[in-house]
């Protein structure tokens, strides 16, 4: 079943509406920490508990989104995502005490693990060599619903309070899921591979364990999910302490924040797509180049990172503007990590392999925000951002090294199957 170069970029703009306004409720948590701690009378460390309970519950969900996404309809479990995002966070608004708000905040980590459908369906709709630009530009939903879930924080925040934003977002949720539900369709699997790209009617491939525990066997696949564990320490302690530490450790006023974060959040935004563009543009030349990209992203951004905060405090403009080419690097790797994982995987068990490797992320990110609240509590903010976030850029471009290295044995793998797979369907069709 073809799909029209129309309707593909319709569902292109139904999961970037999604993710842009699912990222700025969940991101919406760091504009909003200063009242809410003020409300609770908490301090950093049970504030950084808020976003830890969410993310382990996200990590526990992984594997269950990934099977069902495998197993069953990817369309209409996304649209249940997003109804379970409005809905849990409609329980954080109305949660009277910390606990509850701790308990109630954890339950939106549910739908945040939901997805490696949606990555896994625009992999049936772009061949391998427009992935890592449209993945890029869905990512890049990322930043500009933190940029909108700040607004929200800074300016509705204050007049309306920070419960009536969260009903906002979560009403917005609600409608997300029945845009989904009605709107979008679920193409057949393995229907983006370029050897069945002209195929008009393609077997249905199911999941199975067996291919499932194959991914373990893939060099490309084990060393990303290592590296997956350290790779989003740096953008949940960042995405979660920043507002606070411009306010607190370089006294900012609100509108020196406002001002500050917004040119951050452009770069950044822009460094998704031009990430996965560049991805795409060094593997058409070599199946090593997505990785190489990686590791560019995380050793400059380490590098800029330790530069930027040593900028005396009253440089606010050299301050912007170095912190603005921070921001550039940090996405450089989002994108090309997804797109090689299905540049090595079967189709039917993507949902599968992306969850692994969101697990992973999850799991050793959940402390992250904990951990940086912890060691601000005893020393600075800006210790905590340089201990976490350089040490583990460092080590994750070493880890895109050893991608690089093994990445072009496991393409050529699956090129083979879907040949095979391609042979079989001329033979099927004759």
């Amino acid at each position: 079943m073809k799909t029209s170069p129309r309707y593909r970029w319709f569902v292109v703009g139904v999961f970037f509406a999604f993710m842009l306004l699912h990222q700025a409720d969940k991101l919406l948590i760091g504009p909003l920490t200063t009242p809410i701690m003020e409300e609770f009378h908490i301090n950093r460390a049970q504030m950084g508990l808020v976003t830890t309970g969410a993310l382990l519950v996200g990590a526990v969900f992984y594997p269950l989104w990934g099977y069902l996404y495998d197993r069953y309809a990817r369309a209409k479990l996304l649209a249940l995502a997003s109804f379970l995002w409005g809905a849990t966070t409609w329980l954080g608004a109305i949660a009277p005490t910390y606990p509850t708000f701790l308990a109630a905040r954890a339950t939106t980590g549910i739908d945040d693990s939901s997805y490696p459908g949606l990555y896994s369906l625009i992999s049936d709709y772009f061949l391998p060599n427009m992935r890592g630009k449209i993945i890029g530009l869905l990512e890049l939903s990322m930043p500009i619903g933190y940029l909108v879930g700040m607004m929200l924080g800074l300016f509705l925040g204050g007049s309306i309070g920070w419960r009536s934003v969260f009903y906002i977002t979560g009403g917005l949720g609600i409608v997300v899921a029945a845009v989904i539900f009605f709107g979008v369709h679920e193409p057949p699997r393995g229907q983006g591979e370029p050897e069945l790209a002209d195929m008009e009617n393609i077997s249905t491939y199911h999941f199975s364990w067996e291919t499932a525990r194959g991914l373990f066997q893939k060099r490309t696949l084990r060393i990303l999910f290592v590296q997956g564990f350290f790779g989003v320490f740096p953008w949940n302690v960042i995405v979660y302490w920043f507002f606070n530490y411009l306010e607190t450790e370089r006294g900012y006023s609100p509108d020196a924040v406002f001002v500050t974060m917004v040119i951050a959040v452009l770069v950044l935004a822009a460094g998704y797509p031009l990430g996965g563009a560049l991805g795409d543009y060094f593997f058409k030349r070599t199946p090593r180049g997505r990785a190489l990209v990686a590791m560019t992203g995380v050793l400059s951004g380490a590098v800029m990172l330790v530069i930027t905060l040593s900028i005396p405090i009253e440089n606010q403009v050299l301050f912007a503007a170095s912190l603005a080419l921070t921001a550039i690097f940090i996405p450089f790797a989002a994108p090309n990590v997804v797109s090689t994982v299905h540049d090595v995987t079967l189709p039917e068990v993507r949902s599968t392999a992306l969850s692994v490797q969101y697990f992973m992320e999850s799991s050793g990110a959940a402390l992250a925000p904990s951990i940086a609240g912890w060691i601000a509590d005893q020393s600075s903010l800006k210790t905590a951002f340089l201990l976490i976030c350089v040490s583990t850029w460092l080590l994750c471009g070493v880890f895109f090294a050893l991608v690089a290295h093994y990445a072009p044995h496991d393409v050529q793998a699956l090129r083979q199957q879907m040949r095979q797979r391609a042979d079989k369907e001329r033979a099927l069709a004759a």
